[in-house]
């Protein structure tokens, strides 16, 4: 192992579990605008410090949809970083081709297009309240790395088979 990737595995144990306790204040404080969001007056104006209602009067609902889909979006990235954490554990201890680690990576990919089809949720809620007509939130490196998890737990499910072969014969 090189000393980058020593430095770069003993930060990613402390960033993912910060990541983690970061990802649940968000939930929680986004819980707590949507719940606030029904007893706040002239919601949303007031808030927003603006009257949007009379120029998009369907903007009360599209943002607390939107609140939802980041709701969601949230307890998907925390699988995501909870799995991400269990394959660190596996790596700093020495064995990280296993084909738990695949199944783990192929979960990840799975959870990341579950994100990136609800970043194209709000944008269809943003154009259907906002802007009609206009959704530009496809972007193509996201799902570029999806394809990549696909493929990278191919590779740890297929390292992990020849491991146990190996460990077979001798």
């Amino acid at each position: 192992m090189t000393r980058t990737s020593a430095h770069a595995l003993a930060l990613a144990r402390p960033v993912t579990r910060g990541l983690i306790v970061l990802n649940v204040l968000y939930a929680l404080v986004i819980a707590g605008l949507l719940v606030s969001s029904f007893f706040i007056a002239d919601w949303p104006a007031r808030p927003l410090g603006f009257d949007m209602v009379n120029a998009h009067p369907l903007v009360g609902q599209g943002l607390r949809a939107i609140v939802v889909v980041g709701l969601v979006g949230a307890a998907i990235a925390h699988t995501i970083l909870r799995r991400l954490l269990a394959i660190v554990e596996t790596v700093r201890d020495g064995d990280p081709f296993i084909l738990e680690n695949a199944e783990r990576l192929t979960q990840i990919a799975w959870r990341v297009l579950a994100l990136e089809l609800l970043r194209l949720v709000v944008a269809a809620i943003a154009a259907a309240v906002w802007e009609a007509g206009r959704i530009d939130a496809f972007s193509f490196a996201p799902w570029l790395a999806v394809l990549l998890l696909f493929v990278l737990a191919g590779v740890f499910a297929h390292g992990a088979r020849m491991r146990a072969d190996l460990e077979g014969t001798v």
